[in-house]
């Protein structure tokens, strides 16, 4: 396997108290992590963004950090299929969920 692939799919992932349960297609939790990781800023099936202080984390499906990027690439303003969206200044840069930025556009 690559270092993406999972045989996990993230449906949702529920706060409880101090902790995030990863949650399957059918329902079931199969992950829980700690909320000292950061704040969940979003998430798709395949992977999720956490910041954490002056750092976004990028974890796979199956909760394993996989890279750190500096938060001052910009705000995140949307994570889907396999890519997330920053906006940086007048600008939106579109990153895979590797942290590698593919295009910049200007922003409307």
């Amino acid at each position: 396997m690559g270092l993406f692939s999972s045989n996990y799919q993230i449906a949702n992932i529920e706060v409880r108290s101090s902790f995030y349960d990863l949650i399957d297609a059918k329902g079931k939790k199969y992950k829980t992590l700690s909320r000292s990781i950061g704040e969940i800023v979003g998430f798709s099936g395949s992977f999720f963004i956490v910041r954490r202080s002056s750092f976004y984390d990028i974890y796979n499906s199956e909760g394993r950090k996989q890279k750190t990027l500096a938060a001052s690439i910009g705000d995140i303003v949307s994570v889907a299929g396999d890519f997330f969206v920053v906006r940086r200044s007048s600008f939106h840069d579109t990153y895979d969920k590797s942290g590698k930025k593919i295009s910049t556009r200007a922003a409307r």
